[in-house]
């Protein structure tokens, strides 16, 4: 498939940690948060490209995937990672080829936010797809959906934590599926659900 005709989805996902808001990992479903992350991205992967800011508990099933896929597929993915979490870089970025730092700020918020900035600015996208998470899953889907307006939105609301919060409260009611919150065939969901987007 030619470069041109690659298209870009967003990946907003992560494990949820037990020291932050116990709202998010008292109902998250990890088993499930994985494995929709390496559904998304087998299906994704051999023809289009996954953008995402890396995670440490994301980044390396990305990469699991990749290597399962034994594809030199390098251009499909794209990873942003802010200067302020350098000392925490999972061992997996290195494997990515990819990689758009962005420059550390006076403190945490301010360094995320100019990481997502430059993330959905710089690119197109037509579709973003939330899994699991905590409250970066519901910054990244407000502010996402400012940056592209047009692009298809599945909060992937079985995996629970961030997520379904965003699927209860933010999705508007037209992007609503009942197999957002019951599906756990993933990678079925996903090729039938991005099929005309990708």
């Amino acid at each position: 498939m030619a470069t041109s005709n690659i298209k870009n989805i967003f990946l907003s996902a992560s494990i949820p940690l037990p020291l932050r808001d116990s709202k998010y990992i008292e109902t998250a479903d990890i088993i499930a948060i994985r494995d929709a992350v390496i559904a998304l991205t087998r299906v994704v992967l051999p023809h289009n490209r996954v953008i995402w800011g890396g995670h440490p508990s994301i980044t390396p099933l990305i990469y699991y995937v990749m290597c399962k896929l034994n594809l030199n597929i390098q251009e499909h993915v794209k990873l942003y990672q802010s200067l302020w979490f350098e000392d925490e870089f999972p061992e997996d970025n290195n494997m990515f080829e990819n990689i758009v730092f962005t420059a550390k700020q006076n403190n945490i918020s301010s360094s995320i936010g100019l990481m997502r900035e430059k993330m959905f600015s710089e690119n197109e996208f037509v579709a973003a797809v939330f899994i699991g998470g905590m409250d970066g899953i519901e910054d990244e889907y407000k502010m996402f959906r400012k940056y592209h307006p047009d692009a298809l939105l599945l909060p992937i609301a079985s995996t629970r934590a961030a997520t379904k919060i965003v699927y209860d409260n933010l999705l508007p009611r037209n992007f609503k599926n009942q197999r957002l919150e019951k599906d756990y065939s993933y990678t079925s969901l996903f090729k039938q659900l991005l099929i005309d987007r990708i």
